[in-house]
């Protein structure tokens, strides 16, 4: 090959090296520079926001704020829809319509739709895509296209320490107890008492706890090893860093030369 083609091959590589790089830190800063906390809401007014909460950026559709309460260090991650009402602009009262519990951890491309009320109770964690709505079209005439039906509305409550997962879809009237268990991909509506595993559209209790019995079925799977005693949280930090730093260096050794 000749010399100054080599040359040109080479300062071709290392611009797009120096690019890529710049549009990751350009990317990163916007990350940090457009997420919504209590200290730094931009353009979003909500009823309430608790400490340590944080919206990541990129925002999905957010309006009805002034009806929204987030409690205290919840996790909203990208893209996440978060709605008060039919419609922005509405004056919609003088009580909250969506109220997030603290800890609350809402997923990737989640949804909560909430044109009645909707309450997330307390370290309820929400795995990508869910979808949670108190309201639902109807079809009671059959000669009107569905869409231009009046809605269903009905109240929708997830009590705490639940688990959603990936895909499940919460309708409007559900009543979720505490510690429920919602399989990826589950339909949910009525309610679910404490202690389930819901899974299924539409869901079914498949796994139950009760004082007397235990979990029924039994469990098929030991659990977990807990975190042993007096292992601080900056220990759990430094372990997490020190993790990172390892695949910054794998993900350094991957790029090209």
């Amino acid at each position: 090959m000749p010399k100054n083609q080599n040359t040109f091959s080479s300062l071709t590589a290392l611009r797009r090296r120096l690019a890529n790089r710049a549009v990751h830190a350009g990317w990163r800063w916007m990350q940090q520079a457009g997420a919504v906390t209590a200290q730094t809401p931009g353009r979003l007014r909500f009823g309430a926001i608790g400490h340590g909460t944080r919206l990541a950026f990129p925002q999905g559709t957010v309006f009805g704020e002034p009806w929204i309460r987030l409690g205290e260090h919840c996790i909203i991650a990208e893209q996440v829809t978060l709605t008060a009402g039919m419609m922005p602009g509405l004056d919609l009262g003088t009580e909250p319509v969506l109220v997030l519990g603290n800890g609350v951890v809402l997923g990737r491309d989640t949804h909560v739709i909430a044109d009645t009320r909707i309450t997330i109770g307390d370290d309820t964690f929400c795995g990508p895509g869910v979808y949670i709505t108190s309201t639902n079209h109807s079809y009671d005439d059959p000669h009107e296209p569905v869409g231009k039906q009046w809605p269903r509305s009905a109240p929708v409550e997830i009590g705490p320490g639940c688990w959603l997962g990936t895909g499940a879809v919460i309708l409007p009237g559900a009543r979720l107890g505490r510690n429920v268990v919602v399989a990826a991909g589950a339909v949910v509506r009525g309610e679910v008492p404490d202690h389930a595993v819901v899974a299924g559209a539409p869901a079914r209790i498949v796994r139950r706890w009760q004082p007397d019995t235990g979990w029924q079925p039994p469990l098929r799977t030991p659990a977990p090893v807990p975190i042993p005693d007096g292992v601080t949280p900056e220990q759990l930090r430094a372990v997490a860093q020190l993790a990172e730093a390892d695949q910054r260096a794998a993900d350094a050794a991957a790029e090209p030369a």
